[in-house]
């Protein structure tokens, strides 16, 4: 028992390690792995004591080391400096991000902007575009996604060709009705544990957290957000007036229908939706495209790194 609780928390901080990400004694209690058996029953819980009395473990000190309060792999302390200059970029990413979702907030159909990925990790470097996952209302998927895309372009603020840095990458969405995220590996097990929303009409977040409790099959300690961000903002009067008119103005199916069908045969002649291992999934309830998804290639590299330890 107390070998495979070993092996959870160098798997926690080796995991992280690979994403250049020290982890706090909180978070690696917060983002435990689980290990054997508890992949499969998800259901064991650990104190944060017992974290920390067994990171005291000469076994686990052959590998990890800390400094101000994080761990990390050992001569991987340069990952703390690292950690400390990325949030200060972050925090400043949010707050200029804010503003762009406060307008991109009125287009037709969204009722969540989440913020996901290296920024909601606060793990950003300078030239970080902004990830989000979008959740439009059911059966307005396709209007919803073509309205938030062009109000980001027109606001210079949509991720295209070179243009990155400080831009919204709109390449997720999702719907009211099917709040469940589709790609289920430890990799997004952990981006949707960081996740938060900058803009939540009538508290998805709570809902979209309890649809995604697949999480504990790899994060045993995954527990619901009772309390909101700070940064969440909900609707102003403007924002909800100028949204109503544009639904009102658009609420049709025949234009539902008809975005479907070019923007499915867009993306179907697309070279990047054969690329191997992409994920792209285009229908009622989801639209993803992720011609290049990260977690195989992290869950890879750390499979090796695990591989040179033996506890």
């Amino acid at each position: 028992m107390e070998d495979d609780f070993k092996k959870s928390v160098l798997s926690t901080v080796c995991y992280y390690d690979v994403l250049n990400y020290p982890l706090t004694l909180f978070e690696i209690w917060k983002h435990l792995l689980a290990t054997g058996d508890e992949v499969k029953n998800g259901d064991k819980k650990v104190a944060l004591k017992d974290v920390l009395l067994i990171l005291k473990e000469a076994d686990l000190q052959r590998f990890i080391d800390s400094k101000k309060g994080m761990y990390f792999l050992k001569g991987r302390d340069g990952l703390v400096e690292n950690r400390v200059r990325r949030n200060k970029i972050s925090i400043l990413k949010i707050r200029k991000m804010k503003k762009t979702i406060d307008l991109l907030k009125i287009a037709p159909f969204v009722r969540m902007i989440l913020v996901t990925g290296k920024l909601a990790m606060k793990n950003a470097h300078p030239k970080s575009d902004w990830d989000v996952l979008v959740v439009l209302k059911e059966n307005r998927i396709w209007i919803g996604r073509t309205f938030i895309t062009l109000w980001a372009h027109f606001l210079g603020r949509r991720r295209h060709h070179d243009r990155i840095r400080n831009r919204v990458c709109l390449n997720y969405f999702i719907t009211t009705n099917s709040l469940e995220i589709r790609n289920k590996d430890l990799y997004s097990a952990s981006e949707y544990f960081f996740c938060f929303p900058l803009f939540d009409k009538k508290n998805y977040f709570q809902k979209f957290q309890i649809r995604n409790h697949w999480i504990r099959k790899y994060k045993p300690n995954y527990y619901l957000s009772l309390t909101g961000n700070l940064l969440t903002s909900g609707d102003t009067k403007i924002s909800k007036f100028c949204r109503a008119l544009l639904e009102n103005l658009f609420d049709w199916n025949f234009l539902e229908k008809y975005l479907e069908k070019i923007e499915t045969k867009k993306i179907k002649e697309n070279p990047k939706t054969n690329n191997e291992n992409s994920l792209i999934d285009a229908d009622k309830s989801a639209l993803i495209f992720l011609p290049n998804p990260q977690g195989p290639k992290v869950f890879e590299k750390f499979k090796n790194k695990m591989q040179g330890f033996r506890l």
